[in-house]
């Protein structure tokens, strides 16, 4: 049988590093058919489908497109075999409309060389009608909601006559309602004869929506099963080479105490020249052995909640009270000598420093500990970190550039950090972003540790299993404002991966999300473009 795709032997090895990312990897796609790739992070999945779209070349190993022998060079290769990639960040100008976006690259002319912006709308505006998607090609992007975004990201993909196409994460962040919504887009592409790979993380997922679904573990091909034969149990096993608990074991018997620990009273965020706030009116209180989590969609003032958290942005208006004590407007030093920890959405450009090692990262806000007479103790240093290192399972060593570590072991080294010099309170913003079910599991252990001792924390996600899985209280975000406020306790825990007992729960939340209901508990903005009449399409935060 001619397959679509097919890969054979493929192995990778980067030399500079001496690292075999892919070993002897043979697979295949059919026409018409969902496969789902899945691993742990570093297991090569990433590494094998930019060798399929031409960003790196394999070390040895062939590619057959369509049963012939294919030498894809570059993405400008794979598109002209059908071959697009949908990437996990998405690739797109806010500031430019949908079919601008769609036809970059491959614009239609008039005459010899004057864009012919009618005719690439008319183009778009086809694709966009031919399969269904909700989307207005004269919009500007940056208008859109996430889930609209991926909807371009594909249409792009369709308007250079993709007929197999890879998408990395493409769930990450988005609401059930939009899932469930690309879900029924996907399904019909492969109806209508197209190949899908699908790169993710999410268990539950790969049950819903693929046919076969191809394990990786340390670069090699672990397995590959019809989706309908094999339990998600079993694919976490086969994923980490051992059994893993997907369940995240809750204890809702016995509320926190009101110990009131961080509050926000009306915190509002302008910009200049935005009509709408990033944030506002935001009042909440979270209290000590509470974990509160905040859920939105992307450009609803997650961003704006994190970035005052972290001393990045400032109020316009409002305050904030840490134990009674005034401290709006601190900047990330005066909030670290408050007492913050903190652990980042962006973990390489804010937590860390990618070029220095791993000890270089741990001792960075407590260098004056490791100070013996204005010189740095590396020997002190290097004890502490490699007890650290022990003590959370990291590996890599302390000596390593902490840019070279995988996503799991650099969340690792943040959240020892974080945790090893955290007095009160600590932020997560978007903690198991792009990391393996190992990795995410570990992550919501310690999250419970700090619980169980009395910490506040503020969990910040777009991961809605994530949140029902660990969150004592859920404040949903639209518009910059919280328009609902969820107790969970009557829910049992979805897990990871796992559904909740009662299956609404996500849609409710999701719906607020979307601004599809509202359960006012902050005053909402009610100016000129504040939804009235219908909800507003959430805008980028600037």
């Amino acid at each position: 049988m001619e397959h679509a795709v097919e890969l054979r032997g493929i192995t990778k090895i980067f030399p500079g590093e001496n690292f075999k990312a892919n070993n002897n990897v043979s697979l295949h796609l059919d026409k018409g058919e969902i496969l789902c790739l899945a691993g742990e992070n570093g297991a090569g999945k990433t590494t094998l489908m930019k060798i399929l779209y031409g960003l790196l070349s394999p070390t040895a190993g062939e590619v057959l497109v369509g049963g012939r022998k294919q030498d894809i060079r570059s993405p400008l290769d794979a598109n002209r075999l059908g071959i697009g990639m949908v990437h996990q960040h998405f690739m797109l100008f806010p500031d430019f409309t949908v079919a601008e976006n769609v036809v970059m690259g491959i614009e239609p002319v008039k005459g010899s060389f004057i864009y012919d912006f009618g005719r690439a709308k008319e183009l778009t505006a086809e694709v966009i009608k031919a399969h269904h998607f909700s989307i207005d090609p004269g919009v500007p992007v940056k208008n859109l909601t996430v889930g609209q975004m991926q909807q371009v990201e594909i249409v792009k993909m369709l308007y250079r006559r993709a007929e197999i196409l890879i998408l990395d994460e493409p769930t990450a962040v988005l609401t059930e309602q939009e899932t469930a919504a690309i879900f029924k887009t996907f399904r019909a592409l492969a109806e209508s004869g197209r190949s899908l790979v699908l790169i993710t993380h999410k268990l539950n997922e790969i049950k819903q929506i693929s046919h076969r679904v191809a394990v990786m573990r340390r670069g090699e091909l672990a397995a590959v099963c019809n989706t309908s034969g094999i339990d998600e149990y079993e694919i976490s096993r086969l994923m980490v080479g051992r059994g893993v608990n997907l369940r995240v074991d809750r204890n809702f018997r016995q509320a926190p105490a009101k110990d009131p620990v961080l509050s926000f009273r009306e915190v509002t965020v302008k910009r200049r020249g935005q009509e709408r706030p990033l944030l506002h009116k935001v009042s909440f209180t979270v209290n000590a052995g509470e974990i509160l989590g905040f859920a939105g969609v992307a450009g609803n003032g997650l961003g704006a909640l994190e970035a005052i958290l972290g001393g990045f942005l400032s109020p316009s208006s409002g305050q904030i009270l840490h134990k009674g004590r005034d401290i709006t407007g601190f900047d990330s030093v005066k909030l670290r000598r408050e007492g913050l920890a903190y652990v980042p959405a962006d973990r390489l450009g804010l937590a860390s420093v990618s070029g220095a090692s791993v000890v270089e990262n741990i001792i960075i806000n407590q260098r004056k500990k490791f100070s013996r007479g204005g010189f740095l103790d590396k020997g002190a240093m290097e004890k502490f970190t490699g007890e650290l290192l022990a003590k959370y399972n990291i590996t890599g060593g302390t000596r390593r550039r902490m840019g070279s570590l995988s996503g799991g072991n650099i969340q690792k080294v943040v959240l020892a950090r974080e945790i090893v010099q955290y007095r009160d309170y600590i932020v997560f913003s978007e903690p198991t972003w792009g990391l393996d079910i190992a990795s995410s599991r570990y992550m919501y252990d310690q999250m419970a540790l700090l619980r169980k001792s009395g910490a506040a924390v503020i969990l910040i996600s777009s991961n809605l299993d994530e949140i029902l899985a660990n969150a004592d209280r859920i404040l949903v975000m639209y518009q910059g404002s919280i328009t609902a406020e969820i107790f969970p306790e009557s829910f049992a825990s979805p897990g990871i991966g796992g559904e909740a007992a009662k299956g609404d729960i996500k849609e409710e939340i999701g719906a607020f999300m979307l601004g599809l209901k509202t359960r006012n508990r902050e005053p909402q903005y009610t100016g000129p473009h504040s939804g009235k009449g219908g909800p507003e399409k959430p805008g980028t935060e600037q």
